[in-house]
């Protein structure tokens, strides 16, 4: 079964970054691709267009004049065969001449079509040729044009049959033109192909008309059929010039008409028509039409050949007019080409450009970006953590830019002026909290001075009771501790330890008395040179740093071991070593120790470390001094810490007999007497390594004094031996106490004396019960 409860949530797809680079290049290619496309398309269509043309003009210089030659012959032999049917006088010798010049139209018609070899067929003609095109009907019809010549001759049926036979090989002409040209894909020239089909059509009808009056003969009447044939083709010519010739033809062409137009014969021509329509008369047989007629053919005759030529000049100039605007498309292909080509170069050069340049300054953004995040930043916020000056001009400012980069750098600028502001603000509070806490552990240390003072003064007033001796030892040693405790809160709330030595100590002296301040139950055997002293102003400071590596070595040692303090000179200057014998530490803890030692930790990180303070305060003095500590491990499993003093520090100290390091003994009996042991409470040591902040462990005894004192003086206390108990001793004999005089102090002076007393014991002694687990 399938657990129950709520479906988890489906996982969160991590949505793909895309570069700016990427997305510019793709804001190029797009368009850029986009408008090469359209330019292949365009230039594909107009090359199209300009090959039709050409195959346009091809066709009407190959097609279109052998059609209308074969038009015009075949209109000449038409009349030429009405008139000889119809009983006029026509010569053989002309007749058989303009049947060979119609057969030579024919033959160059039939050699386009590649056909033509159909049989003949015989009816009204109105039958299809075997081709399957109007140029193949045409040629099919051409098949048997010699068999319909027969007819004529042997006038074999009727005259309508014969002359139907040639309209309708002129009209498949007329048709097979108009498919070549009609229907063009470029519209202008399917529009200038109009007047010229309707040219051919409209010279059709007047060939019509001379065919018909030819049939009345010379008796001048005509079959009704012939004479209905006649009036057609009068309207329908006339039609055909007003309406869709006239107005399409161009101007050179349009004037040739009008001087057509204007011509005797063709004033002729229309007076005759309008004679045959209005004056004639209606037989039995046939209509008789008038007089006039006889006036056409010298008229015919006369306009025929222009009516030709019109048609001639309006089929070649249209088909100049194509092979021009095949040409013009080929230009505007090229143009286009070249146009496109260089709009596609300026794109891609702009784009490049534009692309570089937005890199390039975001580049510049993101370098002075990350070296004011990785260099300027930090500088500026150490600069003021140490109070100093802050130089402006090496920060970002806000130039009110109007562009999308400047306005992220702008951005950026307000972004550092507002770090900066803040951590300005937060060095000042710093600052001022660090001067608050330094005048406070300033007159707190005052205080323990003077208590450290009192305490002296009673041990040496009271030393005789035993009892009372161990309490005020006891006393000392928290004393010492809160001491301690306050000069590390002094040093780093960045004051200074209060410097009373104003000669130079030897480094045994120096490691002695720093030993004396943490000295406990666990022995340190040191190991020091005479040859070298610590000049006075470093004194206090190079005590205070090695009597917190010392205090961290003791605590974590196990009680019976030894914490070896070795001093050398070396290149650099004095080298002093504390190696202890405490717990194993990881790399990593080494790695840790050591990053505390070299970086000056904010408030809040000595907030979460309070109770571990020693690492902190040893950092800092040693950055004071210039001195470099290190943690490493030691030989012996536990922790060695090397401290490398600078040259500086040191002075020559006088010479000595014995050169070299020497373990630097306790005072013999001789300077004091036998070591007394005082009672202390013991605790086990802690599992690993720490600070030097206050810690559960044995309670350090008081720090040895010196003990000589000159006769007469106060009587010399017993100085504790490590490792040892001072209750024998304290219960031994002692040496007399000398007599003193009366104590200046009044009553309420002692008083307040053991008030301040009483009062900074209870607080250390808080404090340490509280680091207690």
């Amino acid at each position: 079964m399938a657990p129950e409860g709520p479906p988890s949530p489906p996982p969160v797809r991590r949505r793909r970054t895309v570069r700016l680079r990427t997305m510019l290049v793709c804001l190029a290619v797009v368009p850029t691709v986009a408008m090469g496309t359209q330019t292949a398309v365009t230039a594909q269509h107009l090359l199209a267009q300009s090959e039709h043309l050409r195959a346009d003009v091809e066709a009407g210089e190959r097609i279109g004049v052998p059609l209308v030659r074969l038009m015009n012959e075949l209109q000449a032999e038409r009349a030429l065969t009405a008139a000889r049917w119809a009983g006029s006088p026509v010569e053989e010798d002309v007749l058989r001449e303009r049947r060979a010049a119609t057969d030579r139209a024919a033959a160059v018609v039939r050699r386009i079509s590649g056909g033509g070899d159909g049989p003949a067929q015989d009816g009204d003609g109105g039958g299809d040729g075997d081709g399957g095109g109007r140029l193949d009907t045409v040629s099919g019809r051409l098949d048997v044009l010699t068999a319909y010549r027969k007819r004529a001759d042997a006038h074999s049926g009727s005259a309508d049959q014969v002359v139907g036979y040639y309209t309708g090989v002129i009209d498949d002409i007329i048709r097979a033109y108009q498919d070549e040209f009609g229907h063009a894909q470029d519209a202008e020239l399917a529009q200038e192909s109009k007047p010229a089909v309707s040219l051919f059509s409209a010279t059709e009808m007047v060939a019509r008309e001379d065919t018909a009056l030819a049939l009345a003969g010379p008796s001048r009447e005509l079959a009704a059929t012939g004479f209905s044939q006649f009036l057609d083709a009068v309207s329908t010519h006339h039609y055909l010039y007003d309406t869709w010739i006239v107005p399409y033809l161009p101007p050179a062409e349009l004037a040739a008409y009008d001087k057509l137009a204007g011509s005797d014969a063709w004033q002729t021509k229309l007076r005759v028509e309008n004679a045959v329509i209005a004056n004639h008369k209606d037989t039995a047989t046939g209509v008789k039409l008038p007089a006039d007629v006889g006036e056409w053919p010298a008229a015919y005759r006369v306009f025929a050949p222009r009516l030709a030529e019109l048609n001639t000049d309006r089929a070649r100039s249209l088909l100049a007019d194509a092979d021009a605007k095949a040409s013009e498309l080929e230009a505007e292909v090229l143009w286009l080409i070249g146009a496109s080509g260089g709009a596609l170069l300026l794109v891609t050069a702009v784009v490049v450009l534009t692309t570089r340049s937005v890199l390039r300054r975001l580049g510049r953004l993101h370098s002075r970006t990350v070296a004011i995040a990785e260099e300027t930043l930090p500088d500026v916020v150490a600069r003021l953590q140490r109070g100093e000056a802050v130089d402006e001009e090496a920060l970002p400012a806000v130039r009110g830019r109007q562009d999308e980069v400047g306005q992220i750098a702008d951005a950026f600028a307000r972004v550092v002026a507002a770090s900066v502001d803040g951590h300005r603000q937060l060095a000042a509070e710093r600052h001022g909290f660090g001067l608050f806490a330094s005048g406070i552990a300033s007159r707190t240390g005052n205080l323990v001075s003077r208590q450290l003072s009192l305490t002296e003064d009673l041990q040496d007033a009271f030393g005789h009771d035993e009892a009372l001796l161990g309490q005020l030892m006891r006393s000392d040693q928290l004393t010492v501790g809160m001491r301690r405790q306050i000069e590390n809160l002094l040093i780093l709330a960045g004051g200074e330890i209060p410097d009373p030595h104003t000669d130079p100590m030897r480094v045994a002296d120096l490691l002695r008395e720093a030993a004396a301040e943490v000295e406990d139950f666990r022995r340190i055997e040191r190991q020091a040179l005479d040859e070298a002293s610590v000049r006075p102003h470093a004194i206090s400071q190079i005590s205070h740093l090695l009597a917190e590596l010392l205090d961290n070595a003791t605590r974590f040692s196990p009680p019976r071991s030894k914490v070896v303090v070795r001093a050398e000179l070396v290149a650099d200057g004095l080298s002093v070593e504390i190696e202890d014998r405490g717990p194993r530490v990881t790399p990593a803890g080494y790695e840790a120790m050591n990053e505390r030692l070299h970086s000056a930790p904010p408030y809040s990180v000595l907030a979460e470390n309070a109770h571990r303070l020693g690492l902190f305060v040893v950092g800092h003095l040693a950055d004071q001094l210039q001195a470099r500590v290190t943690l490493r491990r030691s030989v012996y499993g536990g922790t060695a810490a090397v401290v490398i003093l600078p040259g500086s520090l040191l002075t020559p100290a006088a010479a000595r007999t014995e050169p070299g390091p020497r373990p630097v003994r306790e005072p013999g009996p001789a300077t004091a007497p036998a070591p007394v042991r005082t009672p202390v409470r013991e605790s086990a040591p802690e599992p690993a390594h720490d600070d030097t902040a206050p810690a559960p462990g044995p309670k350090r005894a008081l720090p040895t004094r010196a003990t000589a004192t000159a006769a007469g003086a106060r009587p010399a206390l017993p100085e504790r031996v490590p490792q040892t108990h001072l209750t024998r001793q304290l219960r031994g004999p002692r040496a007399p106490e000398p007599e003193t005089g009366r104590d200046a102090a009044t009553p309420e002076e002692v008083a307040d004396a053991w008030a301040d007393y009483e009062e900074g014991t209870k607080k250390v002694e808080e404090e340490l019960g509280a680091d207690q687990p």
